[in-house]
C-alpha cells in the first residue's frame, strides 16, 4: 500500500499539471482570439478542480495504474469548449487555439528539465521524490503533446492539419472530427496484432528523442 501510494504521488502531481495548463491554455488562446466560451464556463483557469474528468482525470488513471501493478498512471481532463466559429478569423485562430495546448507541454516538460538541476540541493529522500516528479512531467508532457499532434480530428494535430491544408484536404479530413478517437484508438490496439505498433514504433521513439533533445539543451547530457 505504500509503494502503491507512493507512485501515486509522482504520477498525479504531473498529469494533474499537464492536462490543467494543457486545456488552459487553449481557452486563454480562444480567449484572446475572440471567443470567450471557454471563458464564460470558467475554464480559462489553472484551478485543475476546473478541468478534472470523472473518467480521464480519476478512474481511469486508477484503472491504468492497477492494470500495469504500479508501474504507470495516465489520464486526460475534460475538453475545453471552443466556438471556432466565434474566433475572429476562424481558420487561422483555430490552428493557434489547437496548437497551445501541446507548445504549453512542451514549455513545462522543458522547465521541469531545467528544475532537475535543483534536485541536488534537497534532502536525499525529499530529492528522490523530486526528481521522480519532475522525470514524470517530462516525459508525461512530451509524450502528451505528440500523442495530441497526431494529424487526426479532434486532436489538436488535426484541428491544426484543417487549418493549414488547402480546402480539398481540409474538408474530409475534418469530417473525421466525430470518429477520429475512435479511429485512433482502433489502429493503436488493433494494429499491433499485425506487427505494426504504433505507439512503440513511432509515438514512443520519438518522445524518448526529445527528451534526450531536452536534456541536452539543458545541460544534463
Amino acid at each position: 500500500m505504500i509503494e502503491l501510494l507512493y507512485t501515486i504521488s509522482i504520477w498525479a502531481i504531473p498529469i494533474l499539471l499537464a492536462v490543467t495548463l494543457h486545456e488552459a491554455a487553449h481557452g486563454y488562446v480562444a480567449l484572446r482570439y475572440g471567443d470567450t466560451t471557454a471563458y464564460d464556463r470558467g475554464r480559462v483557469t489553472i484551478n485543475p478542480l476546473r478541468h478534472v474528468d470523472l473518467m480521464g482525470t480519476v478512474l481511469l488513471p486508477f484503472m491504468v495504474l492497477f492494470l500495469s501493478g504500479g508501474r504507470f498512471l495516465f489520464g486526460f481532463a475534460k475538453p475545453v469548449p471552443v466556438n471556432f466559429s466565434a474566433l475572429n478569423n476562424p481558420r487561422r485562430d483555430m490552428v493557434l487555439v489547437a496548437f497551445a495546448g501541446p507548445a504549453t507541454n512542451m514549455v513545462l516538460a522543458f522547465f521541469g528539465a531545467l528544475m532537475l538541476h535543483l534536485v541536488n540541493f534537497f534532502p536525499e529522500s525529499l530529492a528522490w521524490w523530486i526528481y521522480y516528479n519532475l522525470n514524470n512531467l517530462i516525459f508525461i508532457n512530451v509524450l502528451l503533446a505528440i500523442f495530441n499532434m497526431i494529424p487526426l480530428p479532434p486532436l489538436d494535430g488535426g484541428r491544426v492539419a484543417v487549418g493549414l491544408l488547402p480546402n480539398w484536404l481540409a474538408l474530409p479530413l475534418s469530417r473525421l472530427e466525430n470518429i477520429g478517437i475512435v479511429l485512433l484508438l482502433a489502429l493503436i490496439i488493433f494494429l499491433p496484432y499485425l506487427g505494426f505498433d504504433i505507439f512503440n514504433l513511432m509515438i514512443l521513439p520519438l518522445t524518448n528523442f526529445l527528451i534526450d533533445l531536452m536534456l541536452l539543451l539543458t545541460g544534463h547530457i
